[in-house]
């Protein structure tokens, strides 16, 4: 697999409003149920569009990016009130054990998608937190996004979050991408 990050220099093309054809605020906000109390992270953020569009159902939302570059290109752009841009990997994240109510990871997964990031992301969920995962699936043509062989399938999303302590509600392959939701 590939753990490759996006071009933060092609940080403009975060910003396209197509990306909702693949999966839509509505779906989203579904697949990891944010209340408007909870403490959220946003895994692989980067400009922050769906950061956006999370941010009014929440308390507070961490912008979990690895680039500092993409957290630039958001404060440019202007940040919610209650967004904390958080420059880390999902392998080494700086919150207490049991600290989020839920993350989500939007076409981010197959960026971070490791044992180690994984085992993180669960110490960090409380328990009963829920985690959303929408991805580029490896059963897609690849007409978009990265390549076939750098993404993942449902199943293998479902059994690498399994082994990491994970229950899995939901994990299904759609024609380019993948959802799956996962309880802590």
């Amino acid at each position: 697999m590939g753990f490759h990050t996006f071009d933060a220099d092609r940080a403009d093309n975060l910003e396209d409003e197509s990306r909702f054809r693949y999966v839509s605020v509505d779906e989203l906000l579904a697949l990891f149920d944010p209340g408007p109390e909870s403490t959220v992270a946003d895994l692989g953020s980067g400009t922050g569009f769906y950061t956006d569009e999370i941010a009014p159902y929440a308390d507070t939302v961490y912008a979990v990016d690895v680039q500092e570059a993409m957290h630039d290109h958001y404060r440019e752009k202007g940040l919610p009130e209650n967004v904390d841009p958080v420059t880390a990997e999902v392998g080494s994240l700086p919150f207490p054990d049991d600290h989020l109510d839920g993350a989500v990871s939007t076409m981010t997964y197959h960026e971070f998608a490791t044992e180690p990031a994984l085992a993180e992301l669960r110490r960090v969920l409380a328990p009963g937190a829920r985690l959303g995962v929408a991805d580029w699936t490896a059963a897609g043509l690849g007409e978009r996004g990265p390549p076939v062989g750098e993404r993942f399938a449902a199943e293998e999303a479902r059994a690498a979050l399994d082994a990491a302590g994970f229950v899995v509600e939901r994990a299904e392959d759609r024609r380019e991408t993948f959802v799956c939701t996962a309880i802590a």
